[in-house]
């Protein structure tokens, strides 16, 4: 592995920290996840690869909802079996993700999927490019006891410059048929007309995610820049932390999980709908359709918020002035 840091944690703020909390985050109401749990789609049988700091295992929240993971700093003496969090960052984006409300905490978006952790980044939220590529072909390559296979890759982390083998990584993911959910970047000068770009989230390949507050209004550090693709809730989000405890953290990184969490559950109700697997093209697509425009530029939403059920709620509505008012 390369010594050269460079690659980083997107810059986050911790709000605040709890001993414990009994709550759906409002960030996972936001997105409409609880409406598609009431049909049965919580993400099971979807696994999510998380490249992070790493995750507390043994977190009650967490501990049954992960289902691999490895090492790839040289945190622990460089043991691979050793993918604890040493940071917090990764446990609070797990959370997000999946958290099941075992410990009578937080529940995430797909509380029934499974996550491979993949520690691609130190105590101190650096790593290399040579990491992060060993973490995604990690994934990619990954298979579970029962033929389980990674369909959505999560990074809340970036770079000033992109790599060809960082981008070839990328692709081969995509080809594999993983989604691959970036981080746009916090490095946004609340100024619609600039764009700032931070990698992996601006390669064309991704699905790059940019935050907005919990009124829908778009966070002023959010990196702008053309390949954003949606938004989702990032700040004062409340999420698991280290130490069995809970969190409250702002940043571009807080709303990739949730999106991830989306694409889950996108997954497991396109393939139950279409009864067969689905393409990583398909998948985006049918997440897309459940974005909700604010007014934005395209620049800095994409095609707007991610909210659940939406699609469906629309066209019960259409369906219904039809039957009533045609």
């Amino acid at each position: 592995m390369s010594k050269e840091k460079d690659v980083h944690l997107i810059p986050f703020t911790v709000n605040a920290v709890y001993e414990q909390t009994s709550q759906i985050p409002d960030g996972v109401e936001m997105v409409g996840a609880p409406k598609m749990w009431l049909d049965d789609y919580q993400g099971k049988g979807i696994v999510v690869a998380i490249l992070d700091t790493g995750c507390q295992k043994d977190h009650p929240d967490l501990k049954n909802r992960i289902i691999g993971g490895r090492n790839f700093t040289i945190d622990y003496n460089r043991d691979p079996n050793n993918f604890n969090d040493n940071n917090g960052h990764g446990t609070h984006v797990a959370g997000t993700i999946a958290g099941d409300g075992t410990g009578g905490g937080v529940l995430g978006v797909a509380p029934q999927a499974q996550l491979l952790i993949c520690k691609v980044l130190d105590s101190k939220g650096s790593g290399s490019y040579d990491g992060i590529i060993q973490g995604i072909y990690h994934a990619i390559g990954w298979r579970g006891t029962n033929g389980e296979r990674v369909r959505v890759i999560n990074m809340s982390l970036g770079g000033a410059e992109g790599t060809d083998l960082l981008h070839k990584a990328i692709q081969d993911a995509v080809e594999a048929g993983i989604s691959v959910i970036c981080a746009a970047g916090n490095e946004g000068d609340d100024k619609e007309d600039t764009f700032e770009y931070a990698y992996p989230g601006a390669y064309n390949e991704v699905t790059e995610i940019g935050a907005v507050d919990l009124n829908g209004k778009l966070a002023y550090f959010s990196n702008n820049n053309t390949e954003v693709d949606c938004v989702g809730p990032g700040v004062d989000i409340l999420s698991t932390w280290p130490g069995s405890r809970y969190a409250k953290l702002s940043g571009t990184s807080m709303a990739t999980p949730h999106i991830a969490g989306c694409m889950a559950l996108v997954i497991q109700k396109a393939e139950k709908e279409f009864a067969r697997g689905i393409s990583e093209a398909e998948a985006y697509a049918q997440l897309i359709k459940e974005t909700v425009p604010l007014g934005y530029r395209k620049s800095s939403e994409g095609n707007g918020l991610v909210k659940l059920q939406h699609a469906a709620q629309l066209q019960k509505l259409i369906l219904f002035v039809k039957e009533n008012f045609a």
